[in-house]
């Protein structure tokens, strides 16, 4: 059963997300916020597996609200995942969010099919999205004008985690990695789990940002990892 708090200031919004995701099997609504700063409270007191939270409120964006609710965390079980909600695309408030330790996000008009498949991914601690779309975001949005060479942030991996987190980077999926790299699915995972730790990261996304921010990886001249 997936503990479920939906996040957006628009009511009609809002009431249909809940109408669906309880209407929908091992799915339980632990709440609804119309604000950051009530999600914010609301994740404190309900402690739920996955947030859908609204990207632009005022007052408090989702953004806020995002490092907030994972600040809060008190380690007594994994913190909350958060799947964000957004009307555009490829968003610079997307990138935010996904920096703040967002799990993935999923746009407005996406279809109930949609929702409720992303809400089980993002419960079963996978990403919302598939690499594909990882690698269009981040190569979106991050600079293009950094250096190949590895940063000094990254000098604390092995040679092996660092070519796993370039992969993860370029869009590859677990599989496509061990594939590649001749080694198993249960090795990939391992390698990312220390890579994250290492690096003090909370999700996937978080890592492929960082890959693109100090420069592991470039947007080539199509969008895609150079």
């Amino acid at each position: 059963m997936a503990r479920v708090l939906v996040v957006d200031d628009q009511f009609l919004i809002r009431a249909g997300l809940v109408g669906l995701l309880r209407a929908a099997p091992g799915v339980e609504v632990v709440g609804e916020a119309a604000d950051g700063a009530e999600a914010v409270a609301l994740a404190a007191v309900t402690s739920p597996d996955v947030v859908l939270m609204d990207i632009r409120m005022p007052d408090m964006s989702g953004i806020t609200a995002t490092e907030r609710i994972l600040a809060g965390a008190d380690g007594a079980g994994p913190p909350p995942r958060i799947l964000v909600l957004t009307t555009f695309d490829l968003d610079e408030y997307v990138y935010a969010a996904l920096r703040a330790g967002a799990s993935g996000f999923l746009l407005k008009d996406a279809g109930p099919e949609r929702l409720l498949a992303a809400v089980a991914a993002v419960a079963g601690g996978d990403t919302l999205f598939a690499p594909s779309v990882t690698r269009r975001l981040i190569a979106a949005l991050a600079p293009r004008d950094r250096a190949v060479e590895s940063p000094a942030d990254l000098a604390v991996l092995t040679a092996r985690e660092m070519e796993v987190l370039r992969l993860i980077a370029q869009g590859l999926s677990n599989t496509d990695i061990a594939d590649r790299l001749y080694i198993s699915e249960a090795t990939v995972k391992t390698h990312l789990n220390r890579t994250m730790s290492k690096l003090d990261l909370g999700s996937r996304a978080q890592a492929v940002v960082l890959a693109y921010e100090t420069g592991l990886v470039r947007p080539g001249p199509a969008g895609l990892p150079g």
